[in-house]
């Protein structure tokens, strides 16, 4: 006669592997990609004009399929890039009506936390790339323009309200430093642009 297998007790089994994965689970931490903080402009309306803007008033930056930068038509550095934008939006010639051909127009805009109407460039930055452009490029001229949009806004912020852009809590002045310093940059659809 042969003699009973004896069953090994598993129940307890499942509650030891579910406490298992809950603590993995806890104890784990997945990386999140953030990606590009960018305000997408709602559609235009379908029979919109065509809007004229002057050349002096564009800051052509171009990269091509080689990752290589172009500023204003001539070579450039992406170590470069901020200073080159923030002297183009900054406009230190903002005030002086006979401002050099090669600096931005102004506009006058009533921001009343500043005191009424104030200059502001009529500046854009304008981003072109290829489309064998690397992403990793691409990143780091996105950082850089926006870096000098956010050191011209926290500079301007300092002088009028002591602290920086960042720091404000006063919609009123974040929009006061925003409509001052717009986030000016137009990014063209890719293209083949080639290896220049």
């Amino acid at each position: 006669m042969a003699r009973p297998i004896n069953e090994i007790n598993a129940g307890s089994m499942a509650d030891i592997a579910f406490l298992l994965l809950i603590f993995f689970l806890v104890t784990t931490t997945m990386d999140i990609d953030t990606g590009i903080t960018r305000k997408l402009p709602p559609p235009p309306p379908e029979e919109m004009p065509d809007i004229k803007v002057k050349e002096r008033n564009i800051f052509k930056v171009l990269v091509n399929s080689r990752d290589r930068l172009m500023v204003e038509g001539k070579g450039g550095h992406i170590s470069l890039l901020k200073e080159q934008a923030k002297a183009f939006l900054s406009n230190p010639n903002l005030l002086d009506p006979n401002s050099p051909e090669d600096m931005p127009e102004k506009r006058l805009v009533n921001i009343p936390l500043f005191g009424g109407d104030v200059w502001v460039t009529k500046g854009i930055i304008s981003l072109k790339n290829d489309r064998g452009t690397s992403y990793d490029m691409y990143i780091q001229v996105q950082n850089e323009l926006a870096a000098a949009v956010s050191e011209l806004r926290d500079e301007l912020s300092m002088d009028k309200f002591g602290m920086k852009f960042s720091k404000l809590s006063d919609n009123e002045k974040i929009k006061a430093i925003q409509k001052a310093i717009p986030m000016a940059i137009s990014e063209a659809e890719p293209e083949d642009i080639g290896g220049r």
